[in-house]
This record gives structure tokens, C-alpha cells and sequence, in this order.
């Protein structure tokens, strides 16, 4: 390792005698020290440490924790990526125990033992480094699109397929379960297409009565009907040169299906009340919950559109099939509620951990965002609970009388493989702390080491 590839290490230890020989000791890594929150932060700011080694004992109260701790949360608010190590006696490991559920990754105990601290030290400089290469890799291959949260294989397989299908004409539709997601999908496509930073018109066909759908989407001329006051463009025609999302695309009225084929054919409207052609520049991408072969067997959908709409078809999982996305969904709207309502929540229990990966979520990721906002804000306990959350129990369990149906067999290798990548996920989704994983998922952090490396699993 070069000198530039050194970790820089932050010490901060008000001991003078103690910090003397940290500092010699660790003379081989480039050493920043402080002796107070202030200096510490002020370092962290300056030089951007990779791995702080804190005791909890800081002035102006060197008896207590209070400085300690409140320098974690400014540590990791300022460098969230950092490895916080907290040095603490061996009676204190209640403290100790409290400083990782803040964020700490690891404490080891006074009177310093060196030979164990090189042990977690180079663990901790090979995880920077793994997390690292998956954060460049990350970024070059842009596997996830803008705004979406997963880590699910399937999910990851749609975003390479929008990838690539985005610089293209292709007139996609996005099928799938209400809630699981398809307009923030719409949205990604619009946002990696070449038209970018032209507009994004939604219109959601079942929210618009019959009689109204047309001037919605054509628009119409001055005069055309009782309170046509002035000449108004449609969502189509204002989507020029964007990109339109005609959601819900199986409730639209059989006669408007017709108008919208011919403007997929020629790429010109009539506004209602008008005669003049107006040719439009529109990437269009639709979306449905409805199986819409099944609406052409009843007449209720033209096939002859279905084959213009469906160019390509993109199948998106309900949520209870992306069993490693439910808690890295619920960490970020747990997170996302805090930071809009100031809440002083710090994460879930275990207990919620297991409940959410255990329910169905039969609203998808919707019912998710609304369970867990409602939740936060009713919540009074500094970690929210499974009671809050209101989910699972019998809404959650099949009916005695209901059919078995087995899923499709998978060989045990992959079985075994699809668990424990599930499980992993999980863990440090729930935890953001790979030693608080380790312990959650009863295993050593070496064991979990490997098994990150093993199966390549992202730890951003």
C-alpha cells in the first residue's frame, strides 16, 4: 500500500499519555488527533478520516458519555462512510453497546490491547477498501436508475433493460400490481433518455371522467364546447419533445383508444374542434395493474394498440416477491419521515426488522411509504416498534381453507445461496453497522466478511 492509499486515522483521546502511544504505534498510517468534540470535527472536516479511534470520556465531561456520544452523531453526520472505534473500559460496555446502536462500528476495551486493535484496524482498512470498490463500480456501471431504491436481482435486471432501451423509440408498458412502482419507473426512463431535460407529462386514465379524457389529452380549440373559453393544448402536445406517461392505460374509453393508435401511427393530433394536423415529438411509456390480453379476449381493449403500446413489456415484481428491498425501502422511508418532521426516531427494533420482512405488503411499495410515514409520526419511543407499525399477525397469515401452491423448484445450492444473500441484505439494510449485522445475524464478522466478498454484496 502506498502512501497515498494510507488510511487516514483520526484519535481522538483527551489522555495525552494514551494518545502518545496510539500515535506511535499507528506511525505507519498517517495520524490526525483531537482532543475535544470541537477538534474532532474540525479535523474530520479538514483532513476526512476513514477511521476514527474515540474514547467517551471527552471534556468538558471526561467522567461521563455525553461528549462521546454527541461526537459520534457530528462524526457520522459530517463522515457517514467513517469507522468510528470506541475505546471503553471493561465495565462500561453497556455504553459501549449504546455508542454502536449510534453508529459506532466497533469498541475495544481499556487497558489497550495492540495486537487485537491491529486485528479490527486491518479489517477495517480491507472493509474501506471493499466499499470503495463498490461505490466505483456503482458508479461506473449505473446499474440503478435515478430515484430508485432496490436491491433486488430482478429489479436490477429491469434497470439494465431500461438502460438500455431508453436512447431508443421504443413505446414501452410497464405492468404490474397497484403501488409496486411504475410511475417512479416512468420517471427513471424519462430522466436516462435522451430527452432528459425536456418535460414529463403523467396522466392517469382511470382518475379522468369519459367525456373529459379527450380535451385532457388532445386538447381543444376556442369555441369547441360550452366553456372552451380560450385555445388549450393537451397533455400530448405539451409533452413535445418529452416524454408522456399515460398510466393506467386499460381504463381508457375503447373510442379514445382509437385516437390515440392513429397519433401512435402518424404522430399528429386534432384538437378537439380542430381540423389542423399538429405533428408532436413524444417518447410515450404507459403502465397497468390490468392483464390487457384479457381485456382484448372481452373486447374491452383493441389488440391493434396493445401491439403499439407493447412494443416492449416490462413485468415489475410486487414487493413481496423483492424480499432483499423490503427493509432497505423501510430504512428509507423511516429516513425520509424523520428528516421532513424532525422526528427524534433513531431506527427500528428487531422486532419491526422482522415483522416487515416477514409481511406480504399487499399495497406494494405504497402501502409500505404510507405505513411507515403514519407510523414515525404517531410514534413516542426512540426506536419504532412492531405495535406501531400495525402490521402483521393474522392480516398476514393465510386461511386454514386456502390452497397451497408450491412455488417453482429451485436446486438447494441456489436456495441455500438466494437465503443467505436475502438475510445479509437484510441485516445490514436494518443495522447500516456490519458488526451490529454480524450480531444480528449470529455470526462472527469475519464469517460475514466472507460472506460479502463471496457474493459479491453491495455494503453502501
Amino acid at each position: 500500500m502506498t502512501k497515498e492509499e494510507q488510511p487516514v486515522i483520526l484519535i481522538v483521546e483527551d489522555d495525552q499519555g494514551l494518545l502518545k502511544q496510539l500515535c506511535w504505534h499507528f506511525d505507519q498510517y498517517e495520524i490526525v488527533t483531537a482532543s475535544d468534540v470541537d477538534n474532532a470535527l474540525k479535523s474530520a472536516k479538514e483532513y476526512k478520516p476513514s477511521i476514527v479511534l474515540q474514547d467517551l470520556g471527552l471534556p468538558p465531561d471526561p467522567e461521563g458519555v455525553t461528549e462521546g456520544m454527541k461526537c459520534i452523531s457530528q462524526l457520522l453526520n459530517t463522515l457517514p462512510n467513517c469507522k468510528i472505534l470506541v475505546m471503553t473500559g471493561r465495565s462500561e460496555e453497556e455504553n459501549a453497546m449504546k455508542a454502536v446502536e449510534l453508529g459506532a462500528y466497533d469498541f475495544f476495551h481499556k487497558p489497550i490491547d495492540t495486537d487485537e486493535l491491529d486485528v479490527i484496524i486491518e479489517r477495517v482498512v480491507r472493509l474501506n477498501q471493499l466499499e470503495e470498490k463498490n461505490r466505483q463500480k456503482q458508479s461506473e456501471s449505473n446499474d440503478t436508475l435515478p430515484n430508485l431504491i432496490t436491491n433486488d436481482p430482478s429489479m436490477l435486471d429491469i434497470c439494465k433493460l431500461i438502460f438500455r432501451i431508453a436512447p431508443t423509440q421504443v413505446t414501452c408498458t410497464l405492468l404490474g400490481e397497484s403501488g409496486v412502482g411504475k410511475e417512479v419507473l416512468a420517471k427513471a426512463f424519462h430522466l436516462v433518455s435522451p430527452r432528459k431535460d425536456e418535460k414529463f407529462m403523467a396522466i392517469n386514465c382511470a382518475a379522468i371522467p369519459d367525456n373529459l379524457m379527450e380535451s385532457e389529452l388532445f386538447g381543444y380549440e376556442k369555441g369547441a364546447f360550452s366553456g372552451a373559453a380560450k385555445q388549450t393544448k393537451g397533455k400530448i402536445e405539451s409533452a413535445n419533445g418529452g416524454t408522456l406517461f399515460l398510466d393506467e392505460i386499460g381504463d381508457m374509453p375503447l373510442n379514445l383508444q382509437v385516437k390515440l393508435l392513429r397519433f401512435l401511427q402518424q404522430r399528429t393530433i386534432q384538437r378537439v374542434g380542430g381540423t389542423d394536423e399538429i405533428p408532436v415529438d413524444v417518447r410515450v411509456v404507459c403502465a397497468t395493474n390490468k392483464n390487457l390480453k384479457d381485456m382484448i379476449q372481452s373486447g374491452n381493449f383493441r389488440e391493434d394498440l396493445f401491439y403499439r403500446i407493447c412494443e416492449m413489456e416490462i413485468n415489475i415484481p410486487p414487493l413481496r416477491d423483492r424480499q432483499s428491498d423490503k427493509i432497505l425501502l423501510a430504512k428509507h422511508f423511516l429516513d425520509k419521515t424523520i428528516q421532513e418532521y424532525q422526528l427524534n426516531i433513531k431506527g427500528f427494533t428487531e422486532e419491526a426488522v422482522q415483522v416487515i420482512a416477514s409481511y406480504d405488503w399487499p399495497g406494494n411499495v405504497r402501502e409500505m411509504e404510507n405505513r411507515l410515514k403514519t407510523s414515525a409520526i404517531m410514534c413516542s419511543n426512540t426506536y419504532l416498534g412492531a405495535d406501531e407499525l400495525m402490521i402483521g399477525g393474522e392480516d398476514n397469515s393465510p386461511s386454514d381453507n386456502s390452497e397451497v401452491i408450491p412455488a417453482k423448484l429451485q436446486p438447494l445450492k441456489e436456495t441455500r445461496k438466494s437465503a443467505e444473500v436475502n438475510a445479509i441484505t437484510q441485516a445490514i439494510a436494518a443495522t447500516d453497522n456490519l458488526s451490529a449485522a454480524a450480531k444480528l445475524l449470529g455470526v462472527s464478522r469475519p464469517t460475514l466478511y466472507d460472506l460479502i466478498k463471496k457474493y459479491n454484496i453491495s455494503v453502501n
